[in-house]
């Protein structure tokens, strides 16, 4: 275990990558990481584990901070500089001043334990960390297949990004307000899912997606139907990976169409059978389209914006939606600003 890569099969298959100078306590991590079904790979210094990880580029690192050749601190600086992907890091040694944990996380370290450690408390930050290191995965192939959309209709501009920012910021007013289907966890999810809203226009003629005029009575049949293969594609998706993200994601590109009164497709849901998502993302979309230039209209003023959305509360709109957004205005707009098409 001096430096080598040490490989098991397990049913995880995630490498865990140990830098640790101490003989002892590599074998004693590397057996209880091993019986927990993880790939464990070995440095004993901070050069050695460094090495290993620019070869394997594992996602979960555990590191000593005191440590001979190369110490923990530069060895978490380095992993940051040099990941490909987020790569979790804990710090486990036996010191136990304020200021070395205040500098490892300074440096980009995730999680901090201290010797001797606890194999029921190692394994539930190591479940920890794969959670994480998941979600950040998941991030990553949702922003991709956002591009997808960005790829074909490259007229709409920051238009993702804005629905991404109005949307989490009606989420958190909402939320604010006892929305109980609202917290920190689920605000987050819905700002990185936004993005996937219209994923399903990647399956509409480009002649259709990118016609400068307005669309037929037919054009605007098969427009529509962007929603419902965005839906299906997601819940494919979804039911291969099961993931709560992905779940989300789903809602949103199925209903952002729907209106309130049961008007909207492809379902023609009402109500509160629209999911809360996607009657958020629903305004955040709207808002978007009559604050912004188009090849086919410019932009309305403010006021106008104001009066058409306030127009749909209860119709179009869910009513509670559009008060968050009637009542924080101001601050729809300096997002507008911010992400404004150049």
């Amino acid at each position: 275990m001096h430096g080598t890569t040490l490989f098991r099969p397990t049913q995880t298959c995630t490498s865990v990558l140990i830098a640790e100078d101490s003989l002892l306590q590599r074998k004693v991590l590397y057996r209880h990481l091993s019986s927990l079904g993880y790939n464990v790979l070995v440095g004993e210094n901070g050069a050695s584990a460094l090495e290993l990880f620019v070869e394997q580029q594992p996602r979960i690192v555990i590191t000593d901070l005191d440590m001979p050749v190369m110490d923990g601190y530069d060895l978490i600086r380095e992993v940051r500089r040099q990941e490909i992907h987020y790569t979790h890091i804990t710090v486990l040694t036996a010191l136990t001043k304020k200021e070395s944990t205040v500098r490892a996380i300074s440096q980009g370290a995730d999680d901090y334990l201290i010797k001797p450690f606890h194999p029921e408390e190692m394994k539930a930050r190591l479940e920890s960390a794969e959670r994480l290191v998941q979600i950040q995965s998941q991030e990553k192939i949702i922003l991709l297949m956002a591009k997808l959309t960005d790829y074909r209709n490259p007229e709409t501009g920051y238009h993702i990004e804005r629905v991404q920012h109005y949307s989490k910021l009606l989420a958190r007013i909402l939320c604010d307000q006892g929305h109980q289907e609202l917290n920190q966890r689920m605000i987050s999810t819905i700002f990185t899912v936004a993005s996937l809203h219209d994923i399903g226009k990647v399956a509409i003629p480009d002649e259709i997606l990118n016609k400068p005029g307005k669309l037929t009575k037919e054009e605007f049949q098969l427009m529509k139907t962007h929603a419902e293969i965005g839906g299906t594609i997601l819940d494919e998706a979804c039911q291969e990976i099961g993931s709560d993200f992905l779940r989300t994601a789903r809602d949103i590109a199925m209903h952002h169409h729907e209106r309130y009164d049961g008007s909207g497709y492809p379902l023609g849901l009402a109500g509160e059978d629209i999911p809360l998502s996607a009657r958020i993302v629903a305004l955040a979309d709207v808002f978007d389209a009559l604050s912004s230039d188009r090849v086919y209209k410019s932009a309305f003023s403010p006021q106008q914006c104001r009066e058409i959305i306030a127009s749909k509360k209860g119709t179009h709109l869910d009513p509670d939606v559009t008060e968050a957004f009637l009542t924080h205005e101001e601050q729809f707009w300096i997002i507008q600003a911010q992400y404004r098409d150049t």
